[in-house]
């Protein structure tokens, strides 16, 4: 080994330029080896973190190992050969994780705790020997430089013997300091290399230690153990290679088939039907209805079974039944423009499904063998021979039929005339009991506006301006004495479908009969956007005002309101009928249809109040009588319904709302 270079002890006391150049080198060569021990003391606690993660890595795997037993595959559990070799080999590991952790221990004493104990003491040491060195020296040459402006003429003897004692301690105090740094410095230049190699030193004794005794645990025991693992290994490689070779051929095979399997319709002119099926799978699409007149269609598998038709979701177990198949009968149909699509009726005439096909020839197979399991041909000894005397009568249901008159029958359900309900026992008149022919109460073909505000109306309005209406009670002085008069003021948010006129208003059957006309007609042109209104109910009249000007659209006396009414299964619907006389003995009536944001029998009852009050103004007795059971707000009107000013007073919208009807 070289020998080791030394600073000069002797001078020391002189600390002459010299002896200060030299001692910068070795200042140097000390901050030199304080970074490289601080970068060589984080690798070695990479290390030492390193075989800590192993320690844990190898417990956690030695789990992993034995919980395969417990785990529930979809395809039944391992075999008992796989449960024993992973079990063996976690015993392996932890034997292993054993002689891990022995070794994390060892380097920890021997290779992290040398270096660790070298940073802390000797460059420690040093470092704190350099800062009490240069205290010294500044000090010694602030005492000389005190020492040097003692005055030459005027001589004090006192002064100059403290100055010069102040010297001498201030040199002494130099001089120790220095011998300290020095030996310090000069020590470094041993210890380092015992720092260095000391660590290492251990490193490599701990693993030589760790691999000679997993060397002796496992050598001569696992020889046998890892053979027979290997030998499996390799017979399950040439299965699955075997296996993978008979999948590569059988996937050609498939992929150089004829490329009608992927073109729905690909033989629409001339398709191969196989009638005589008493069996059907395959995907359909499902028409649901989400609304009045709005539908999507979801694309599902359905199968047959039995006399069953079932649908499965995809991702799902099992499937669910759908329809009963036996004495069902099945009808192609037109609906909503899209092709293949057929229709199920119960036996009792009810209307069932409709389904759609991808193609011309599973569209006829459906039907064809939804008839053979519908007279029940599943249930004879020979269903397929029977299904051939039955192909003929099968083939009649591929018939298409009109689809405006399903869509009328399917939008006009049979109902049972009721009674509106109203609160407080307020009630329309009762219906009669016969329900009378929808031709009785509107005229065939007769057009629908679906726009409240008239051509000339607008024109009007254009003209002379609107009328604004505060629906708060405050007009203006061209409605103020009506608005003073009026007893009752309730507003709703309402958006208007359409109008039509009526030949009858003497039932409110005829409310219902243009809300389904309405809606159809919307559907059928595809009409789903609405105007939004605030209507207000008086004891006078009924306004249409709208929402972001006041003005008033337009108004109908409610004298003139001879029957009004909610939808009996859509409660959010409502209408109502207004006679206006166009002539002396000459009417004409109308029905207006609404959809609200509440329920439409709220506004019923506000309307069936109003003409209470009309009724009961023509006898004062009365109308104290009905003032006394209502209640009243502070200005003397009528207070009703409180729940609806909260319900509309989150309502506001820009007047051009989707209808849910």
């Amino acid at each position: 080994m070289p020998a080791v270079d030394k600073l000069r002890l002797d001078e020391a006391l002189q600390d002459s330029p010299q002896t200060r150049s030299l001692l910068s080198v070795f200042e140097e060569d000390a901050g030199t080896l304080t970074d490289y021990t601080n970068q060589l003391l984080q690798a070695m606690q990479r290390v030492y973190g390193a075989q800590n993660e192993m320690c844990l890595a190898t417990q956690q795997l030695s789990k992993q190992l034995l919980a395969y037993e417990k785990q529930n595959f979809a395809l039944g559990k391992g075999d008992e050969e796989m449960i024993s070799t992973l079990q063996y080999f976690s015993k392996v590991v932890d034997e292993l994780n054993i002689l891990h952790t022995e070794l994390a221990k060892q380097l920890a004493d021997t290779m992290v705790l040398p270096i660790i104990q070298f940073r802390e003491k000797d460059l420690t040491e040093v470092s704190t020997l350099k800062d009490l060195f240069g205290l010294a020296s500044n000090e010694h040459d602030v005492s000389m430089a005190k020492y040097s402006r003692l005055p030459k003429k005027r001589e004090n003897e006192r002064l100059k013997a403290e100055v010069a004692k102040e010297v001498a301690n201030a040199r002494r105090k130099q001089h120790l300091s220095s011998l300290q740094y020095y030996c310090a410095l000069n020590a470094l230049q041993y210890r380092k290399r015992v720092a260095m190699m000391e660590p290492m030193l251990g490193y490599t004794r701990s693993q030589i230690k760790f691999f000679k005794k997993g060397a002796e645990m496992f050598s001569k025991k696992m020889d046998s153990f890892l053979s027979s693992v290997s030998n499996m290994v390799h017979s399950v490689q040439e299965e699955l290679d075997t296996e993978a070779e008979a999948m590569r051929v059988s996937q050609q095979d498939l992929l150089s088939g004829n490329e009608s399997v992927y073109t729905p319709d690909f033989d629409v002119a001339s398709p191969v039907i196989n009638r005589n099926l008493i069996q059907k799978a395959g995907y359909l699409n499902l028409r649901n209805k989400t609304g009045l007149v709005t539908t999507t269609w979801d694309r599902l598998y359905f199968f047959t079974q039995g006399g069953n038709l079932m649908c499965q979701p995809r991702g799902a177990v099992a499937g669910g039944l759908i329809q009963d198949l036996d004495n069902c009968s099945v009808m192609a149909v037109d609906c909503e423009d899209r092709r293949y699509c057929f229709q199920i009726t119960t036996p009792t005439g009810k209307l069932g499904i409709t389904l759609q096909a991808e193609s011309k020839k599973e569209y006829e197979e459906w039907i064809c063998a939804i008839n053979n399991i519908s007279r029940q041909i599943y249930l004879t000894d020979n269903p397929e021979a029977v299904a051939i005397k039955l192909n003929q009568t099968a083939l009649q249901a591929v018939t298409p039929i009109t689809s405006f008159g399903k869509k009328q029958e399917r939008l006009c359900p049979s109902q049972d005339v009721k009674n509106m309900e109203i609160p407080n026992d307020r009630m329309v008149p009762n219906e009669p009991a016969s329900v009378p022919d929808s031709a009785e109460l509107i005229a065939p073909g007769t057009p629908i506006q679906f726009d409240i505000v008239l051509p000339a109306m607008e024109f009007l309005d254009q003209n002379r301006g609107g009328r604004r209406t505060n629906p708060f009670g405050e007009s203006e002085d061209g409605q103020k004495e009506d608005e003073e008069d009026s007893l009752l003021q309730q507003m709703f948010v309402v958006r208007f479908l359409g109008s039509m006129a009526v030949r009858s208003d003497q039932t409110v059957e005829v409310i219902y009969e243009a809300m389904r006309q309405v809606l159809a007609a919307r559907a059928i042109h595809n009409i789903f956007r609405t105007t939004e209104s605030h209507l207000l109910v008086t004891s006078h009249d009924l306004k249409l005002i709208d929402p972001q000007t006041q003005v008033t659209r337009t108004s109908f006396e409610l004298a003139s309101v001879t029957q009004f009414a909610a939808h009996q299964d859509n409660k959010r619907l409502l209408g109502f009928v207004v006679c206006d006389a166009e002539s002396p003995g000459e009417d004409s009536k109308s029905a207006y249809v609404f959809e609200s944001n509440t329920e439409g029998e709220k506004i019923c009852y506000a309307i069936s109040l109003g003409k209470e009050i009309i009724e009961a103004r023509k006898d004062p007795e009365a109308l104290a009588q009905l003032m006394s059971s209502m209640p009243l707000t502070n200005d003397g009107k009528f207070m009703l319904l409180n729940d609806q000013l909260e319900e509309d007073a989150g309502v506001h919208g820009d007047g051009q709302e989707e209808s849910e009807a």
